[in-house]
């Protein structure tokens, strides 16, 4: 693990996708790829917030090149019309961020009555990599990086309650869409490998930051949060670096898993995360990808 971030050659001409760019590890995730000389395009449900992020990241990258399109992963139509207008406007794709994620505790569902966090952590990136998987040059430089999180490691699949209705655990759908982010990196690039295809699927976790997916905290609850935070977590920037590391260091194999190195994995050098045991069952991840193909309509390297 001695790749250097600060060692990138030029990556000019390269383009990449980042999910839910407009704040906290997406917009410093948008920012770093940018100064390494890549097409960011910032894929954002909000394009006010879009555009205010696209003008801070100008202030402090004037020659960044960037690009906004609409993105509501939660609704998989609006998948769909993403990934038809961004084909429209490039020929390729050379890395792909599946950054965004929500966090709640509100049991909220989208338009199709899946919960909310499932419905867009998971089954909207599932769509949007399976539209745009041929985009991508069949190179090991091409990447495809999920975000998971350490929440996945007392998740499980709940197959036969995907909303989490009869459980009295609050962070069960969370954990679930973030183990779900996981196992798709691992059963995503098995399916590679077994196409021959040489592009690198992996997943990452950016340790402990506050990322602004702790709004619907209870207040005792999130300011007893915000007191902690400087001395359990890391700097957005920091948190990004895990998903950098993945879409760049020329040394990654497909199917690995990073995140910080310090403390509990909430901070610290980047390197191999641990992951539960539950994460690395194949079977589980195939009735999960066969699971998603249904409820996206969408099949890819079945």
């Amino acid at each position: 693990m001695n790749f250097n971030l600060k060692n990138v050659p030029s990556q000019k001409g390269r383009i990449a996708i980042v999910t839910g760019a407009n704040n906290g590890i997406g917009f410093e995730t948008s920012l770093a790829m940018a100064n390494y000389g890549f097409k960011v395009i910032m894929a954002c449900r909000n394009l006010t917030k879009a555009e205010k992020a696209k003008s801070e990241i100008l202030q402090k990258s004037p020659n960044a090149d960037l690009d906004i399109l609409q993105l509501d992963l939660s609704d998989l139509e609006s998948v769909r019309t993403f990934a038809k207008n961004f084909k429209n406007k490039y020929a390729q794709l050379d890395v792909l961020i599946n950054n965004a994620g929500v966090l709640i505790y509100s049991g909220k569902k989208n338009k199709a009555g899946v919960e909310l966090q499932f419905a867009t952590n998971h089954l909207g990136h599932f769509l949007l990599t399976g539209l745009l998987l041929e985009q991508m040059p069949d190179s090991s430089d091409s990447r495809i990086v999920a975000l998971s999180s350490l929440a996945h490691k007392e998740a499980k699949i709940h197959f036969d309650d995907l909303n989490c209705e009869t459980t009295d655990d609050n962070g069960a759908a969370y954990g679930q869409s973030k183990l779900a982010n996981l196992m798709f990196a691992d059963e995503l690039n098995r399916r590679l490998k077994k196409a021959n295809k040489k592009i690198v699927a992996l997943a990452v976790h950016p340790g402990g930051s506050d990322s602004g997916l702790f709004d619907e905290m209870s207040k005792i609850t999130y300011y007893t949060f915000k007191i902690l935070s400087p001395f359990i977590l890391h700097s957005n920037a920091s948190a990004a670096k895990p998903s950098l590391f993945a879409a760049l260091s020329p040394g990654v194999k497909g199917g690995e898993y990073f995140g910080p190195q310090g403390f509990r994995e909430f901070r610290g050098r980047v390197g191999i995360a641990k992951r539960s045991d539950y994460s690395k069952r194949e079977d589980i991840a195939t009735r999960l990808w066969q699971l998603s193909e249904k409820m996206t309509d969408q099949s890819f390297l079945s």
